[in-house]
């Protein structure tokens, strides 16, 4: 039977952040792109943790394994949704969410909310088109940058992730866990703390990657999701 994703992305982004990922993945899983409360076409949805696990619980496909992939802002709410429906999954997938948020571990997102704060969406859009247009070719990340960026529901997102998230959510989940990080990204340094809560969780680097893994390295982001996708199958 087909393993069906359901990916979610992350904070100020859309369901076009995966983009890049959905030429190399349809055709050899089931896939399913959500928008979290608050953004893209849930734009004008509070975003709630519960609201979260409520969109996604819409999204699963019904009679097929499903594995839940989330990055970043994402991955904090498919390990929330996890903890509480772990039953309705078979895998899991938090990519470039392996801190703590908390202390270190939710600076850089109090910092971002304060930066989006002080210039306001309109000069935040302008920046970040400059840097994503920057960092990666047209063809990659022009189809991200048209699902617009969605700063309004940033504080509240990350208000909720510190209140409620820890890598103790996962010590109730027994389905396979990856936890998939580019090597430069700075949420590798909570790792060891999933790995305390989660034992069977495994770990897999992208090389090259920061964290946005999924856009600095799309096949070698697309290939590990298929092999996580292949062993879920075959288990």
């Amino acid at each position: 039977m087909e393993v069906h994703l359901v990916l979610v992305h992350g904070s100020r982004l859309a369901s076009s952040q995966w983009a890049p990922q959905v030429p190399l993945l349809r055709g050899r899983v089931g896939l399913t792109l959500v928008d979290l409360p608050g953004h893209g076409t849930r734009a004008s949805e509070a975003f709630t943790l519960e609201r979260c696990v409520a969109v996604i619980d819409e999204a699963l496909p019904a009679g097929v394994p499903v594995v839940l992939v989330g990055h970043s802002l994402g991955g904090y709410v498919a390990m929330a949704y996890a903890a509480r429906r772990a039953d309705a999954l078979s895998g899991l997938v938090l990519a470039d969410a392996s801190a703590t948020p908390t202390g270190p571990g939710a600076a850089i997102y109090r910092g971002v909310a304060a930066l989006t704060d002080r210039l306001g969406p309109e000069r935040m859009t302008r920046l970040n088109d400059r840097v994503l247009r920057r960092l990666y070719p047209p063809e990659r990340i022009e189809p991200v940058i048209a699902g617009g960026y969605y700063f309004a529901p940033t504080p509240a997102a990350w208000h909720e992730v510190m209140t409620h998230c820890r890598p103790s959510m996962l010590s109730a989940v027994t389905c396979p866990v990856l936890l998939l990080n580019g090597r430069f990204d700075q949420f590798r340094v909570g790792t060891r703390a999933f790995l305390r809560a989660c034992p069977h969780a495994r770990v897999e680097v992208i090389p090259g990657a920061g964290h946005f893994a999924n856009l600095d390295q799309p096949e070698a982001f697309a290939e590990a999701l298929l092999r996580f996708a292949d062993s879920v199958q075959r288990a």
